[in-house]
Protein backbone atom coordinates (compact mmCIF):
# COMPACT_ATOMS: atom_id res chain seq x y z
CA UNK A 1 0.00 0.00 0.00
CA UNK A 2 1.32 3.33 -0.81
CA UNK A 3 2.21 5.85 1.75
CA UNK A 4 1.89 8.90 0.03
CA UNK A 5 -1.11 10.76 0.93
CA UNK A 6 -3.49 12.00 -2.76
CA UNK A 7 -3.33 15.29 -3.70
CA UNK A 8 -6.86 17.42 -2.77
CA UNK A 9 -7.22 20.19 -5.62
CA UNK A 10 -10.31 21.25 -7.34
CA UNK A 11 -13.07 19.66 -8.99
CA UNK A 12 -13.05 21.51 -12.03
CA UNK A 13 -11.07 24.85 -13.75
CA UNK A 14 -11.95 27.23 -15.67
CA UNK A 15 -10.31 30.27 -17.55
CA UNK A 16 -11.11 33.02 -15.03
CA UNK A 17 -9.68 36.02 -17.16
CA UNK A 18 -7.96 37.18 -20.18
CA UNK A 19 -5.53 39.79 -21.34
CA UNK A 20 -3.56 40.99 -24.48
CA UNK A 21 -1.02 43.60 -25.36
CA UNK A 22 -0.14 44.25 -29.01
CA UNK A 23 3.36 46.52 -29.70
CA UNK A 24 2.17 50.08 -30.58
CA UNK A 25 3.96 49.73 -34.09
CA UNK A 26 1.38 48.71 -36.95
CA UNK A 27 3.29 47.18 -40.18
CA UNK A 28 0.89 47.56 -43.21
CA UNK A 29 1.66 44.90 -46.24
CA UNK A 30 3.58 48.10 -48.06
CA UNK A 31 6.77 47.47 -45.41
CA UNK A 32 7.50 44.43 -45.98
CA UNK A 33 7.22 44.76 -50.10
CA UNK A 34 9.81 47.09 -50.00
CA UNK A 35 11.94 43.71 -50.00
CA UNK A 36 10.29 41.18 -51.72
CA UNK A 37 8.71 40.46 -55.58
CA UNK A 38 5.25 40.72 -54.11
CA UNK A 39 2.18 42.58 -53.65
CA UNK A 40 -0.49 43.37 -51.15
CA UNK A 41 -3.29 41.44 -53.26
CA UNK A 42 -1.18 38.55 -53.41
CA UNK A 43 -0.33 38.82 -49.65
CA UNK A 44 -4.17 39.35 -48.63
CA UNK A 45 -5.53 36.43 -50.87
CA UNK A 46 -2.80 33.80 -49.59
CA UNK A 47 -2.54 34.93 -46.16
CA UNK A 48 -5.54 37.27 -45.55
CA UNK A 49 -2.76 39.37 -43.55
CA UNK A 50 -3.37 43.00 -43.67
CA UNK A 51 -1.10 44.29 -41.34
CA UNK A 52 0.59 43.07 -38.04
CA UNK A 53 2.30 44.75 -34.92
CA UNK A 54 6.41 44.79 -34.63
CA UNK A 55 7.55 45.53 -31.36
CA UNK A 56 10.02 48.37 -30.10
CA UNK A 57 13.47 47.52 -28.40
CA UNK A 58 11.42 48.29 -25.34
CA UNK A 59 8.23 46.01 -25.96
CA UNK A 60 10.39 43.05 -25.03
CA UNK A 61 8.99 39.29 -24.45
CA UNK A 62 8.67 40.17 -20.99
CA UNK A 63 7.41 43.47 -21.33
CA UNK A 64 4.42 42.70 -23.50
CA UNK A 65 4.44 39.30 -21.31
CA UNK A 66 3.86 41.79 -17.97
CA UNK A 67 1.11 44.12 -19.81
CA UNK A 68 -1.16 41.10 -20.74
CA UNK A 69 -1.26 39.50 -17.51
CA UNK A 70 -1.76 42.82 -15.94
CA UNK A 71 -4.79 42.82 -17.72
CA UNK A 72 -5.53 39.64 -17.30
CA UNK A 73 -5.25 39.47 -13.45
CA UNK A 74 -7.32 41.96 -12.96
CA UNK A 75 -10.20 40.17 -15.50
CA UNK A 76 -10.09 37.41 -13.62
CA UNK A 77 -10.04 39.27 -10.03
CA UNK A 78 -7.31 37.68 -8.70
CA UNK A 79 -3.98 39.18 -7.23
CA UNK A 80 -0.65 38.39 -8.08
CA UNK A 81 -0.11 37.24 -4.96
CA UNK A 82 -2.47 34.29 -5.82
CA UNK A 83 -0.91 32.96 -8.40
CA UNK A 84 1.31 29.36 -7.82
CA UNK A 85 2.44 29.03 -11.12
CA UNK A 86 3.59 30.84 -14.24
CA UNK A 87 3.55 29.32 -17.58
CA UNK A 88 4.94 31.19 -20.62
CA UNK A 89 4.41 30.02 -24.19
CA UNK A 90 7.50 31.16 -26.91
CA UNK A 91 9.86 30.22 -28.81
CA UNK A 92 11.49 34.00 -29.27
CA UNK A 93 12.93 34.16 -25.69
CA UNK A 94 16.57 33.93 -26.77
CA UNK A 95 18.42 33.08 -23.53
CA UNK A 96 18.35 29.72 -23.19
CA UNK A 97 18.05 30.05 -19.28
CA UNK A 98 16.94 30.94 -17.10
CA UNK A 99 12.95 31.04 -18.29
CA UNK A 100 11.56 34.18 -18.42
CA UNK A 101 8.90 33.04 -16.94
CA UNK A 102 10.87 33.60 -13.52
CA UNK A 103 11.38 36.95 -14.96
CA UNK A 104 7.60 37.49 -15.35
CA UNK A 105 6.60 35.58 -12.02
CA UNK A 106 9.24 38.11 -10.09
CA UNK A 107 8.41 41.56 -11.46
CA UNK A 108 4.17 40.69 -11.19
CA UNK A 109 4.93 40.27 -7.47
CA UNK A 110 3.78 36.65 -7.12
CA UNK A 111 5.13 34.49 -3.85
CA UNK A 112 7.83 32.59 -5.34
CA UNK A 113 5.55 31.07 -7.57
CA UNK A 114 6.41 28.07 -9.93
CA UNK A 115 7.69 29.65 -13.17
CA UNK A 116 9.15 27.57 -16.36
CA UNK A 117 8.70 28.19 -20.20
CA UNK A 118 6.75 25.73 -22.97
CA UNK A 119 8.47 25.69 -25.96
CA UNK A 120 5.66 24.22 -28.54
CA UNK A 121 5.84 26.65 -31.27
CA UNK A 122 2.30 27.54 -32.47
CA UNK A 123 0.65 24.90 -30.21
CA UNK A 124 2.19 26.55 -27.18
CA UNK A 125 -0.55 28.02 -25.60
CA UNK A 126 -2.96 25.25 -25.78
CA UNK A 127 -0.48 23.07 -24.37
CA UNK A 128 0.38 25.52 -21.28
CA UNK A 129 -3.15 25.65 -20.76
CA UNK A 130 -3.69 21.78 -20.45
CA UNK A 131 -0.70 22.31 -17.91
CA UNK A 132 -2.51 24.77 -16.05
CA UNK A 133 -5.68 22.80 -16.02
CA UNK A 134 -4.10 19.57 -14.45
CA UNK A 135 -1.70 22.09 -11.94
CA UNK A 136 -5.51 23.12 -10.53
CA UNK A 137 -7.19 19.87 -10.42
CA UNK A 138 -4.13 18.19 -8.72
CA UNK A 139 -3.55 21.10 -6.06
CA UNK A 140 -0.34 22.12 -6.94
CA UNK A 141 -1.90 25.80 -7.52
CA UNK A 142 -4.65 27.28 -7.16
CA UNK A 143 -4.35 29.60 -9.61
CA UNK A 144 -2.30 29.56 -12.77
CA UNK A 145 -0.98 32.08 -15.49
CA UNK A 146 -0.87 31.00 -18.80
CA UNK A 147 1.56 33.81 -21.16
CA UNK A 148 1.74 33.14 -25.10
CA UNK A 149 4.04 35.68 -26.03
CA UNK A 150 6.03 36.25 -29.10
CA UNK A 151 8.61 38.53 -30.89
CA UNK A 152 8.89 36.45 -34.46
CA UNK A 153 9.76 40.03 -36.19
CA UNK A 154 13.55 38.92 -34.56
CA UNK A 155 13.28 35.77 -36.10
CA UNK A 156 11.25 36.97 -39.67
CA UNK A 157 13.62 36.85 -43.12
CA UNK A 158 12.50 40.01 -44.93
CA UNK A 159 13.83 38.81 -47.95
CA UNK A 160 12.22 35.36 -47.86
CA UNK A 161 8.80 36.20 -50.15
CA UNK A 162 7.47 32.77 -48.16
CA UNK A 163 7.18 33.69 -44.56
CA UNK A 164 8.09 37.36 -44.45
CA UNK A 165 4.52 38.94 -44.70
CA UNK A 166 3.50 36.03 -42.14
CA UNK A 167 4.84 37.21 -38.76
CA UNK A 168 3.54 39.88 -35.74
CA UNK A 169 4.60 40.09 -32.45
CA UNK A 170 2.35 39.99 -29.18
CA UNK A 171 1.33 38.88 -25.68
CA UNK A 172 -2.07 36.81 -24.51
CA UNK A 173 -2.70 35.55 -21.04
CA UNK A 174 -4.99 33.90 -19.09
CA UNK A 175 -5.68 32.86 -15.16
CA UNK A 176 -6.31 29.30 -14.92
CA UNK A 177 -8.38 28.80 -11.23
CA UNK A 178 -11.18 26.35 -9.41
CA UNK A 179 -14.26 25.34 -10.73
CA UNK A 180 -17.27 23.67 -9.35
CA UNK A 181 -18.40 22.40 -12.77
CA UNK A 182 -16.19 21.37 -16.21
CA UNK A 183 -15.11 24.18 -18.44
CA UNK A 184 -11.91 23.22 -19.81
CA UNK A 185 -12.59 19.70 -22.01
CA UNK A 186 -10.09 17.07 -22.09
CA UNK A 187 -7.08 18.01 -24.21
CA UNK A 188 -6.34 16.34 -27.50
CA UNK A 189 -2.92 16.75 -28.08
CA UNK A 190 -0.06 15.48 -29.81
CA UNK A 191 3.26 15.57 -32.37
CA UNK A 192 4.30 14.58 -35.84
CA UNK A 193 8.08 15.06 -35.42
CA UNK A 194 8.40 13.30 -38.92
CA UNK A 195 7.13 15.75 -40.63
CA UNK A 196 9.11 18.78 -38.07
CA UNK A 197 11.31 19.53 -40.76
CA UNK A 198 8.40 21.67 -42.57
CA UNK A 199 8.66 24.85 -39.88
CA UNK A 200 12.34 25.25 -38.62
CA UNK A 201 14.70 27.34 -37.62
CA UNK A 202 17.13 27.99 -40.66
CA UNK A 203 20.33 27.56 -38.42
CA UNK A 204 20.66 26.42 -34.89
CA UNK A 205 22.14 28.74 -32.70
CA UNK A 206 25.57 26.61 -32.01
CA UNK A 207 26.19 27.18 -35.96
CA UNK A 208 25.32 30.81 -36.35
CA UNK A 209 28.25 33.09 -36.34
CA UNK A 210 30.82 30.17 -36.73
CA UNK A 211 32.27 27.43 -39.60
CA UNK A 212 32.12 28.15 -43.18
CA UNK A 213 30.18 30.65 -43.67
CA UNK A 214 29.62 28.95 -46.98
CA UNK A 215 26.80 26.89 -45.64
CA UNK A 216 24.98 29.27 -43.93
CA UNK A 217 22.16 31.59 -45.43
CA UNK A 218 23.53 34.91 -46.71
CA UNK A 219 21.55 38.07 -47.30
CA UNK A 220 21.51 40.46 -50.46
CA UNK A 221 24.39 41.54 -49.42
CA UNK A 222 26.63 38.58 -48.54
CA UNK A 223 25.94 38.99 -44.90
CA UNK A 224 25.31 35.61 -42.75
CA UNK A 225 21.36 36.43 -42.26
CA UNK A 226 20.25 35.91 -38.31
CA UNK A 227 18.66 32.58 -37.55
CA UNK A 228 14.56 32.65 -38.98
CA UNK A 229 11.55 30.66 -39.17
CA UNK A 230 11.35 28.88 -42.66
CA UNK A 231 8.17 26.74 -43.31
CA UNK A 232 7.76 24.49 -46.28
CA UNK A 233 3.71 26.75 -47.09
CA UNK A 234 2.08 24.02 -49.19
CA UNK A 235 2.79 20.68 -46.72
CA UNK A 236 1.99 22.69 -43.85
CA UNK A 237 -1.26 23.88 -45.38
CA UNK A 238 -2.08 20.49 -45.87
CA UNK A 239 -1.22 19.10 -42.86
CA UNK A 240 -3.50 22.06 -41.08
CA UNK A 241 -6.22 21.77 -43.43
CA UNK A 242 -6.58 17.73 -43.34
CA UNK A 243 -5.24 16.26 -40.08
CA UNK A 244 -6.57 19.62 -38.04
CA UNK A 245 -9.56 19.07 -38.67
CA UNK A 246 -10.18 15.68 -36.74
CA UNK A 247 -8.18 16.66 -34.54
CA UNK A 248 -10.65 19.65 -33.88
CA UNK A 249 -13.65 17.35 -34.03
CA UNK A 250 -11.83 14.64 -31.32
CA UNK A 251 -11.67 17.78 -29.03
CA UNK A 252 -15.43 18.29 -29.93
CA UNK A 253 -16.20 14.85 -29.25
CA UNK A 254 -13.91 14.42 -25.88
CA UNK A 255 -15.91 17.19 -24.68
CA UNK A 256 -18.93 15.69 -25.35
CA UNK A 257 -20.70 18.60 -27.88
CA UNK A 258 -21.47 18.81 -31.51
CA UNK A 259 -20.35 21.75 -33.99
CA UNK A 260 -23.94 23.14 -33.09
CA UNK A 261 -23.17 23.26 -29.56
CA UNK A 262 -20.16 25.88 -30.17
CA UNK A 263 -20.95 29.27 -29.80
CA UNK A 264 -16.98 30.36 -30.91
CA UNK A 265 -14.09 28.71 -32.90
CA UNK A 266 -10.66 30.31 -32.00
CA UNK A 267 -8.00 28.75 -34.13
CA UNK A 268 -4.28 29.34 -34.50
CA UNK A 269 -3.95 32.23 -36.50
CA UNK A 270 -1.54 31.06 -38.84
CA UNK A 271 -3.32 31.19 -42.05
CA UNK A 272 -7.21 32.54 -43.04
CA UNK A 273 -7.74 30.11 -45.97
CA UNK A 274 -6.62 27.46 -43.26
CA UNK A 275 -9.47 28.99 -40.99
CA UNK A 276 -11.88 29.02 -43.29
CA UNK A 277 -10.73 25.30 -45.15
CA UNK A 278 -11.09 24.17 -41.14
CA UNK A 279 -14.83 26.06 -40.61
CA UNK A 280 -16.05 24.08 -44.23
CA UNK A 281 -14.60 20.86 -42.68
CA UNK A 282 -16.08 21.30 -39.24
CA UNK A 283 -19.58 22.03 -40.85
CA UNK A 284 -19.66 24.60 -38.38
CA UNK A 285 -23.07 26.39 -38.16
CA UNK A 286 -23.68 30.12 -39.29
CA UNK A 287 -23.87 30.75 -35.75
CA UNK A 288 -20.45 29.98 -34.64
CA UNK A 289 -18.84 33.28 -34.14
CA UNK A 290 -14.64 32.56 -35.66
CA UNK A 291 -11.83 34.33 -35.09
CA UNK A 292 -9.90 36.08 -37.85
CA UNK A 293 -7.87 37.80 -35.75
CA UNK A 294 -4.62 37.34 -38.56
CA UNK A 295 -5.80 40.11 -40.88
CA UNK A 296 -4.68 42.54 -38.25
CA UNK A 297 -2.17 41.08 -36.19
CA UNK A 298 -0.26 38.40 -38.23
CA UNK A 299 0.83 34.66 -36.98
CA UNK A 300 1.85 35.43 -33.35
CA UNK A 301 2.31 31.59 -32.65
CA UNK A 302 2.30 30.88 -29.31
CA UNK A 303 0.20 34.64 -28.49
CA UNK A 304 -2.37 33.99 -30.96
CA UNK A 305 -5.19 32.38 -29.58
CA UNK A 306 -5.22 34.75 -26.00
CA UNK A 307 -5.01 37.75 -28.50
CA UNK A 308 -8.03 36.58 -30.78
CA UNK A 309 -9.53 35.25 -27.82
CA UNK A 310 -9.00 38.78 -25.82
CA UNK A 311 -10.56 40.73 -29.22
CA UNK A 312 -13.60 38.70 -29.31
CA UNK A 313 -14.46 39.54 -26.37
CA UNK A 314 -13.45 43.21 -26.06
CA UNK A 315 -15.14 43.97 -29.40
CA UNK A 316 -18.46 41.59 -28.40
CA UNK A 317 -18.62 39.05 -30.92
CA UNK A 318 -17.97 36.95 -28.12
CA UNK A 319 -19.11 36.62 -24.79
CA UNK A 320 -18.82 35.18 -21.22
CA UNK A 321 -19.86 31.99 -20.94
CA UNK A 322 -19.66 31.13 -24.52
CA UNK A 323 -18.51 27.44 -25.36
CA UNK A 324 -15.38 28.00 -27.43
CA UNK A 325 -13.23 25.46 -29.43
CA UNK A 326 -9.49 25.87 -29.24
CA UNK A 327 -6.85 24.64 -31.46
CA UNK A 328 -3.31 24.95 -31.78
CA UNK A 329 -0.73 23.88 -34.46
CA UNK A 330 2.76 24.60 -35.74
CA UNK A 331 6.12 23.54 -35.78
CA UNK A 332 6.82 20.18 -33.87
CA UNK A 333 4.65 19.30 -35.21
CA UNK A 334 2.86 19.75 -32.61
CA UNK A 335 -0.63 20.76 -31.60
CA UNK A 336 -3.32 21.04 -29.22
CA UNK A 337 -7.18 21.33 -28.69
CA UNK A 338 -10.00 21.69 -26.29
CA UNK A 339 -13.08 23.17 -25.19
CA UNK A 340 -13.38 25.74 -23.07
CA UNK A 341 -15.96 28.12 -21.11
CA UNK A 342 -14.49 31.94 -22.49
CA UNK A 343 -14.63 34.36 -19.32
Amino acid sequence: MSKIRPSKGAPYARILGVGGYRPTRVVPNEVILEKIDSSDEWIRSRSGIETRHWASPEETVAAMSLEASGKALANAGVSAEQIGAVVVATVSHFSQTPAVATEIADRLGTDKAAAFDVSAGCAGFTYGLTLAKGMVVEGSAEYVLVIGVERLSDLTDLEDRATAFLFGDGAGAVVIGPSQEPHIGPAVWGSEGDKSETIKQTVPWNEFGVGDVANLPLDSAGNVKFPAITQEGQAVFRWAVFEMAKVAQQALDAAGISPDDLDVFIPHQANVRIIDSMVKTLKLPEHVTVARDIRTTGNTSAASIPLAMERLLATGEAKSGDTALVIGFGAGLAYAATVVTLP
